[in-house]
């Protein structure tokens, strides 16, 4: 796991809350469920929203790994056909959608498709992979940014760069974690640990630092992306 050192402070303003709250225009934001084409090009045209607000909205999800599942937050009072997925009659075909064939080799034309797109792949590696969380205690003086101070967001992974130089970019199978895409997901070698050396990678996951280390050790497949 990677070490890293932060100090963190948080403000509370409690006092005055609730008249703020009562005295603010309610605006309820909506939940759209990614499908197999969902891009933010295409739900900027369905709900009438800039990809900048979208994309604001949504800083966990990285424009270049959308995958069917994947809860976006639309902003605003809006109205559309398929807002609001994450209802009663809507939840059983979000469910299908994760289910559906999510990866897919073939080693004759060293491509690989994952949750509808092909990727070309120079070589596959195994590693021995453990993950990280934003906390304080597993970053560094420079807080949870990766190594080009980018914010660490799922799709980062940290390595030796002796063996996956820094931005190649990979997709990895077989491990087994929810705070993870289903059977596969594309990163990028964009941050480096002291601990990471050899055949090694540290998965960057949001959420808890209890939640992350439920992660422990796997051994995954990266196959690189030419």
């Amino acid at each position: 796991m990677t070490i890293r050192f932060r100090a963190i402070t948080a403000l509370a303003a409690a006092l005055g809350l609730g008249a703020m709250l009562q005295a603010a225009p309610v605006q309820a934001d909506s939940v759209h469920i990614a499908g197999e084409t969902t891009t933010y090009y295409t739900l900027s045209n369905h709900y009438g929203i800039s990809v900048e607000e979208l994309m604001n909205a949504n800083p966990q999800i990285p424009a270049n790994n959308i995958y069917p599942g994947l809860k976006f937050t639309i902003p605003g009072d809006v109205q559309a056909k398929t807002v609001a997925v994450a209802n009663a009659e809507a939840a059983p075909a979000a469910a299908e959608a994760q289910d559906l064939p999510a990866f897919s080799v073939q080693s004759a034309t060293n491509t690989v498709q994952a949750w509808g797109k092909e990727f070309n792949y120079a070589k596959v590696l195994q590693v021995k992979a453990s993950a990280y969380s934003s906390a304080a205690s597993e970053n560094g003086k420079w807080g949870a940014v990766d190594y080009f101070g980018n914010a660490l967001k799922l799709g980062t992974i940290a390595v030796d760069p002796s063996v996956i130089p820094l931005g190649t970019k990979v997709l990895v199978t077989g491990y087994t974690h929810p705070g993870l895409p289903k059977q596969a997901f594309l990163a990028t070698a964009s941050d480096m640990g002291s601990a990471i050396k050899g055949n090694r990678i540290d998965i960057f996951i949001p959420g808890s630092q209890s939640f992350v280390a439920d992660f422990g050790y796997q051994y995954v497949q990266l196959y690189i992306i030419q």
